[in-house]
């Protein structure tokens, strides 16, 4: 039986070597988008087959309730470079994001959605963008055609996520990227945190930037975009942060809490103890003893906290084989 290790090796050694037989993967999350799916196989076929590159087209059917799955299944008999995966529920867009990516061969993968508002003629666009040296392309849809409402919230995220992140991408919330093979290595995804690839990609050292997209009006099926999800993936972004930051030494951030609170609640503690001495006045009734006493016990707190993420960090780094460090080149 092969140890974990030894599977991901096997895994990964499996996965290049397929990978060197295609060039281009392009995966589409879809759920509940049966009257899209074949319109879309179509136009991606027909872009690919002008490309002249060899190809595979993954749908990931994330528990789909309609009859996506079943029109993928009469295409995938017809044309084998067509890879269904079928989700037993609905897990998400970043799931199925990542079962895509993990299950893809070629040196490009390209992701988009089944909706048909990305359009497939902007495929080779972003082909040539790879090749001319980058490592992520990121969609822009410079002229959105969707609700009013859709496009300022859109609008709010993206400014809010560009002055936490500070990459310099317009629209990180479109789908429609492509990666090199190697930007997925130790790259797992959760929640909704799809959005946040290039800048994850970014703060590892990788080459991002974007291109503007044709994007369309939705014809069938209904929008998956919602207030949830945007609270939802404002909570990714803090924990991302905190992440990329300090996912190494957490110390650094309770600990730094800890000594402020300890120290606003020393000197709120040093004031009182003059007033009492120097001025013969009460404190044993002041709001500011009880703010100093809980400042100093949550300063230590905090630090102990800090102690406690720095031990399970170096655990969670020992027990996995996490990189710390991304290399662009080696010695040959």
């Amino acid at each position: 039986m092969l140890s974990l290790s030894q599977s991901k090796t096997k895994y990964s050694t499996e996965n290049n070597a397929r990978s060197e037989t295609t060039d281009v993967s392009i995966v589409v999350p879809c759920f509940d988008e049966g009257d899209n799916v074949t319109l879309l196989y179509n136009k991606i076929s027909s872009v690919m087959k002008g490309t002249g590159k060899n190809y595979e087209i993954i749908f990931v059917d994330d528990g789909s309730t309609d009859q996506t799955y079943n029109r993928l299944a009469e295409i995938h008999e017809k044309d084998e470079r067509l890879k269904i995966i079928k989700f037993r529920r609905n897990f998400g867009q970043t799931a199925a994001m990542d079962a895509g990516f993990k299950h893809s061969t070629g040196k490009i993968v390209i992701a988009m959605d089944a909706d048909l508002q990305n359009d497939p003629e902007d495929i080779p666009r972003f082909i040539d963008k790879i090749n001319q040296g980058y490592d992520v392309v990121s969609g822009w849809r410079f002229r959105r055609n969707d609700p009013i409402t859709k496009r300022l919230f859109s609008k709010i995220a993206n400014s809010m996520r560009k002055s936490l992140t500070r990459e310099k991408i317009h629209d990180s919330g479109c789908s429609f990227k492509a990666y090199k093979r190697e930007c997925f290595d130790d790259l797992d995804l959760y929640g909704e945190m799809h959005r946040y690839i290039p800048a994850l990609l970014l703060w590892r050292g990788f080459k991002v930037t974007e291109i503007k997209v044709k994007h369309h009006s939705r014809k069938f099926g209904k929008t998956k975009y919602n207030l949830k999800r945007i609270i939802k993936g404002f909570l990714d972004l803090l924990v991302i942060l905190f992440w990329y930051k300090y996912s190494t030494r957490p110390i650094h951030f309770f600990g730094g809490l800890g000594i402020m609170s300890s120290l606003t609640g020393i000197a709120i503690g040093g004031y009182l103890i003059i007033l009492k001495f120097f001025y013969n006045t009460s404190i044993g009734t002041r709001p500011l003893l009880l703010l100093s006493m809980l400042l100093v016990i949550l300063g230590v707190q905090l630090l102990l906290m800090g102690f406690l993420a720095d031990i399970l960090i170096r655990v969670y780094q020992n027990q996995k084989d996490v990189r710390k460090y991304y290399i662009e080149k080696e010695p040959k």
